[in-house]
């Protein structure tokens, strides 16, 4: 595994819906970032002005012109900052965000400094307790299903906060659809031989509550986790896997990947499956 320091650039890309209110304040937070010379706000349909506000903030702004959902809107994010990176340079990690992070945005600092390292594939934010989503159900079912996948126990399995590099991101597109994305990305990423790591990030959230908009989006994103889990399910049915170096490994290999791994996790440790 690489061990050298990385010094590629970065670009945030920012899926937005309706976020008028603190897309602005999430943009300039975003400028502050180290290694950040892209930031991209992808408009999901809104039906207010959030491009305008994202815009006038500094960010390069595409639109859809209805919503598509949160791993619509991220591919298209994805698809821009490829297009704006330099012809025979290096390509620029990514670095998701949710849009109404705003002044806590800064906070992702602590994933590029982890990325930077070069022991890592993909950095995923953790929240302090407190701050993490009161919709236990879909959570559980996340960290269930990735468990059983790959052996790993994250703490946040639906962190939309994640760095990534594009060699790993290039891996693991398209993306689960609407709100099983995050699930559906870290299997596929361990799966695939790349290594993650949580670390814990100061981040606010504008709270959905427990009120029928909050039920509601947790139902709605219960359904898209278990989509997600349910369709690798099938893929773990095949004999064999593809791991990122092209190599086959078998589903005993697997299995025997998936046991060692689990005996080496804990908190600020890098997971890895080792084939």
């Amino acid at each position: 595994m690489e061990t050298t320091r990385r010094q590629n650039k970065i670009a945030v890309v920012i899926p937005a819906h309706n976020e008028a209110r603190r897309i602005a304040a999430t943009v300039r937070a975003c400028r502050a970032l180290p290694g950040v010379d892209l930031l991209i706000v992808v408009d999901d349909g809104s039906a207010d002005n959030t491009q305008d506000y994202a815009r006038g903030a500094g960010a390069v702004v595409v639109r859809h012109a209805v919503n598509r959902g949160k791993a619509s809107a991220m591919e298209t994010g994805v698809k821009v900052a490829a297009m704006r990176d330099l012809e025979n340079g290096k390509p620029r990690d990514i670095l998701f965000l949710d849009a109404d992070l705003a002044d806590s945005a800064v906070e992702a600092t602590a994933l590029i400094e982890i990325l930077q390292t070069g022991q890592v594939d993909c950095a995923i934010a953790t929240l302090l307790p407190a701050k993490q989503p009161k919709n236990k159900t879909a959570v559980k079912l996340a960290r269930k299903a990735i468990y059983r996948a790959t052996g790993w126990k994250p703490q946040c399995p639906l962190s939309g906060q994640r760095l990534i590099t594009r060699q790993a991101l290039d891996q693991v597109m398209p993306f689960a659809n609407g709100w099983g994305v995050e699930v559906g990305m870290t299997i596929d990423l361990l799966r695939a031989g790349f290594t993650v790591q949580e670390v814990p990030c100061d981040f606010s959230h504008r709270d959905l509550g427990t009120d029928v908009v909050g039920k509601l989006h947790g139902a709605e994103q219960y359904k898209d986790v278990l989509l997600a889990v349910a369709s690798r399910k099938l893929a773990r049915m095949k004999q064999l896997f593809t791991v990122k170096d092209g190599q086959k490994v078998s589903r005993q290999q697997m299995k025997n990947a998936i046991q060692t791994a689990t005996s080496k996790q804990g908190p600020g440790i890098p997971y890895h499956l080792e084939f």
